[in-house]
């Protein structure tokens, strides 16, 4: 039997909604065996973050060597980073392990709100981080903030992803879930765009970043190429979305994983 393993490099989420607890329930959704690397502590619920613990880079690399010493991932993605340093940590300790199949979610700010990650941890994302990634997925704000442009349609999406694939990565996925009109989701490979359309489904999700880069990570993991991932990343979140839990909590819906 053949195990296949991912790790996420992420941040703590109290209510369990976003962030590590998403990441390792999506790993588990699709069958791979959950890593897992804190690189913050967060106290939050659906209504909002209410405090943050950043955990120092000398333990996210601590952490990242006794993973890998032991147990090397397929596939590997990134969350939270909440600082230049955490950033440059794990980005050197990636080249020196050569780890491979990473998903950057450059993660910026909450759906409510708090910022998640400085300039300073931004720029260092763009220059250290992304010229490692197999892909990027960044949401509408995350792609205007890296390409330094207004983001809200479609043409938009397309020309921030030729932006940002100048920085290094091999793919680009631009999701456009916070779209006016009807959600799409744009993947660029450097030759071609592949786009999915959906259907709106009212509402405000807590969580649905996190799960679409972990499901990448997961089917990636499994051995699939980038284009059927996308899909299938596509289509859990879609899955997640519709079954969402309604008037259990006062905030944002959480996903049922």
């Amino acid at each position: 039997m053949t195990i296949n393993f991912a790790l996420t490099i992420a941040g703590s989420d109290t209510s369990g909604g976003a962030g590590i607890q998403a990441d390792i329930k999506t790993f588990r959704a699709f069958g791979v065996q959950d890593l897992s690397l804190i690189t913050a502590l967060t106290a939050q619920n659906t209504l909002g973050i209410q405090d943050i613990f950043e955990v120092p880079s000398k333990f996210i690399a601590s952490q990242l060597d006794a993973i890998v010493s032991h147990i090397r991932p397929d596939a590997f993605k990134t969350g939270m980073l909440y600082s230049e340093s955490a950033v440059k940590t794990v980005a050197s300790k990636i080249k020196e392990y050569g780890l491979k199949n990473l998903v950057v979610d450059p993660v910026v700010s909450s759906t409510t709100g708090t910022v998640l990650a400085d300039h300073q941890a931004m720029e260092a994302l763009k220059n250290e981080l992304l010229p490692l990634s197999t892909v990027v997925t960044p949401n509408l704000k995350e792609a205007s903030i890296l390409a330094q442009m207004a983001v809200e349609d479609v043409e938009s999406m397309k020309e921030a992803a030729r932006v940002i694939m100048d920085f290094g990565p091999q793919a680009v996925i631009v999701t456009g879930g916070h779209l006016l009109r009807q959600p799409v989701d744009i993947l660029w490979d450097g030759n071609d765009f592949t786009i999915l359309e959906g259907t709106r489904i009212e509402g405000w999700f807590h969580g649905t970043g996190c799960v679409f880069s972990a499901s990448l990570t997961a089917s990636l993991a499994r051995g699939k190429s980038l284009a059927i991932a996308f899909k299938e990343a596509r289509e859990f979140v879609k899955k997640a979305i519709k079954t969402a839990l309604k008037d259990v909590t006062p905030g944002l819906r959480l996903l049922q994983l």
